[in-house]
């Protein structure tokens, strides 16, 4: 994904900057977290870069497509193709099981109904789940369930897994296996990025970007990579 002066205003009196005006790439295969307090202007960011926001400044390209040309069906399609979201609160069907769950990602997606099951089936095992694809969510644990939200992120096979306080619901021990598998879906060459307020999780990424009071400052290593 690549920010080209990308900023976002929302309209006053008094206009506001919730994000400035600001360049970023982030190359496949990447892990990096966005931190900054409530208010900097994460969720603004998380929203544009999820294609659920339109930037009022500047070009966002994702897989080298100018999301800004596009209409409002096509940006939609491209997200569901596209990107995987995973979110504090799993946002589950209490009533559906762990492999419903993750195949209705793939209904909405428009997949062929004879790969659903089988799909969701091996997202599931990705996650280390494949014995518990008929339970319920209420009979998972927190760490399981974000495990199955994940799954469901990843059955659609996106190039951008976009994470938004993935361990927020989490006690310390879940929290570490869901940033350990972060890290195995970062090294099997998926481009992961956090959002979080949580130092400890941004530490487990390779790269940090930091919003603050709309503005975006970077630290890490990458090379070639700019925010400006």
């Amino acid at each position: 994904m690549e920010f080209r002066q990308v900023g976002l205003t929302y309209p006053g009196p008094p206009p506001v900057d919730a994000l400035r005006p600001c360049d970023l790439t982030v190359r496949r295969g990447e892990f990096v977290a966005v931190v900054g307090p409530s208010g900097s202007g994460k969720s603004t960011f998380l929203n544009i870069a999820g294609l659920l926001d339109a930037p009022t400044t500047g070009t966002y390209l994702l897989d080298g497509i100018d999301t800004g040309t596009l209409r409002d069906a096509d940006r939609t399609a491209l997200r569901g193709r596209r990107i995987g979201f995973v979110f504090q609160s799993f946002h589950l069907l209490p009533q559906r099981s762990a492999l419903e769950n993750v195949t209705l990602a793939l209904v909405y997606n428009g997949a062929p109904r004879r790969e659903r099951a089988v799909r969701a089936r091996e997202a599931l095992e990705q996650v280390g789940l494949g014995h518990r694809v008929d339970t319920l969510p209420t009979r998972l644990s927190g760490g399981e369930r974000q495990r199955v939200a994940v799954a469901r992120a990843l059955v659609t096979r996106p190039s951008l897994l976009l994470c938004d306080e993935p361990t927020g619901n989490l006690d310390t021990a879940n929290a570490d296996a869901v940033l350990a598998l972060l890290e195995k879906l970062h090294a099997d060459g998926m481009t992961v990025l956090v959002i979080t307020h949580d130092p400890v999780v941004a530490a487990r990424a390779r790269r940090t970007v930091t919003i603050r009071d709309g503005r975006m400052s970077m630290s890490g290593t990458a090379e070639h990579e700019e925010v400006r």
